[in-house]
């Protein structure tokens, strides 16, 4: 028989009728309990949660986990995109699988502490030595208890093709074909609290060819799994796509059997009117990620258009050497305050941006089990203490933690088990993890210098 758990009164929560708190059995919420009231059935535990925030567990929708062994990295600082990415990719050659394993376990970690319970990767760099990357991405997920939906990036287009990658780190478009079935019959589950599952993600149209896109859109169809790539993140982009495609960006993802429902872009700044409505329609999913954005002055988000037109908006902490981390509670005030400088403050509300990193990145991700606090849903939540300097003064809890600046959950849970606890992650020593991290950051340079 499953306890039946109370999470007992918080401070506030992300819920409509639910103060009194929720009751957990097994991997849902069973009850949500209102003011005043106490559960309708006896519970086994109670969590007294009077002085924390309680929201539905944050939802990464993309990063890349293998950038955080190269943060604030010398030759990448003070530069736009392609530059950026030109220096970078010398360095990412030279990944194996030791650094994939710490920069994976360091990324989950570091978005675990932040009351993040689910994150997506985009892996995308395949050299000789990281054939199985996804595998051992896999595995670290599985250790830490995180949900993941990690995608299958690929590059094919090297520079000898009018790419941007080196070809050290592009592969034939048939083994990237065979991987990505491989991946998908392997790791992808569809049923409801699905702790792994696939997608499919061609890194840009800038580095695999048109052939590779249809491609991964036939096995998407075939397998029923999502799509997700980079998009209109920069004009230097929509101008390559141009150039070599002959059609902006939008058109290329009609052109590709690219631009429906399971589909969800990275980014996705720069859209015309015409665009934005076309997107909408389709109901494609957009990863916001604002830090990202503004680091690499890339531009802004259209997320209320978008979303006015039937497009969903989630956020994603980007990579961790174009953020220069990975903390999803953070990312979620700088999508509100990015936002307010296009729509205002009264349009971009603090519930708004909490909407976006729960509950519209869960439906980014086509998964409607998740991102709520609702009877039924997984039992994945964040809990939150005002106990620090910077909250000090505050009057409303579920504001005081954008505006006055969370950046750590004190007690987070997954499918029913707590996973963090005062501030740590159970049953793993933090310290360790930086240190191993730390030493593979240094290999890595040492490797590439």
């Amino acid at each position: 028989m499953s306890k039946r758990v109370w999470i007992k009164e918080p401070l506030a929560i992300l819920a409509e009728n639910a103060d009194g708190g929720v009751v957990i059995e097994g991997t849902k919420i069973v009850e949500l309990v209102p003011k005043n009231c106490k559960p309708v059935k006896n519970v086994d535990e109670v969590y007294e949660a009077k002085d924390s925030v309680l929201l539905p567990g944050l939802i990464n929708t993309h990063h890349h986990f293998y950038q955080t062994l190269t943060r604030a990295y010398p030759d990448a600082l003070n530069k736009e995109l392609f530059p950026w990415l030109t220096s970078l990719y010398k360095v990412w050659e030279h990944l194996d699988g030791e650094m994939i394993y710490h920069s994976t376990k360091l990324a989950l970690s570091e978005l675990l502490l932040s009351g993040c319970t689910t994150a997506s990767d985009h892996h995308y760099v395949f050299s000789e030595q990281l054939e199985d990357a996804i595998d051992i991405q896999m595995s670290v997920a599985q250790e830490l208890g995180m949900r993941v939906v990690l995608t299958r990036g690929s590059m094919s287009l090297g520079q000898k093709d009018g790419g941007l990658p080196p070809q050290s780190v592009v592969q034939d478009e048939q083994t990237i074909l065979d991987d990505s079935i491989r991946l998908v019959k392997k790791y992808h589950k569809k049923e409801d609290g699905a702790m792994t599952q696939l997608a499919l993600a061609p890194c840009s149209p800038f580095s695999v060819s048109t052939a590779l896109m249809k491609q991964s859109a036939k096995i998407a169809k075939e397998y029923d799994i999502c799509l997700h790539t980079h998009l209109a993140e920069t004009i230097d982009e929509e101008e390559f796509c141009i150039k070599k495609f002959g059609m902006r960006t939008v058109d290329y993802l009609e052109h590709t059997n690219w631009l429906h429902n399971r589909t969800w872009l990275a980014h996705g700044i720069h859209f015309n009117d015409e665009e934005v409505q076309r997107l909408g329609k389709a109901n494609v999913g957009i990863c916001h990620c604002p830090t990202s954005n503004m680091m690499l002055s890339s531009g802004i988000c259209k997320t209320l258009e978008l979303e006015k037109a039937g497009a969903i908006i989630g956020l994603g902490v980007d990579g961790s050497a174009s953020n220069d981390g990975s903390n999803m509670i953070e990312e979620t005030r700088m999508a509100m305050y990015l936002q307010r400088l296009k729509y205002g403050s009264s349009k971009i509300t603090h519930q708004k941006a909490l909407h976006w990193a729960t509950k519209g990145s869960a439906q980014v991700l086509r998964r409607d089990d998740i991102g709520e606090i609702a009877v039924g849903k997984e039992a994945d939540i964040a809990l939150f203490k005002l106990d620090e300097i910077q909250f000090s003064g505050s009057h409303d809890p579920l504001a005081a933690l954008l505006l006055c600046g969370a950046h750590k959950a004190n007690r987070v849970m997954i499918a029913g088990n707590w996973k963090v606890i005062d501030g740590e992650i159970l049953n793993f020593d933090t310290k360790k993890i930086i240190y191993e991290h730390t030493n593979q950051s240094k290999r890595l340079y040492k490797k590439a210098n």
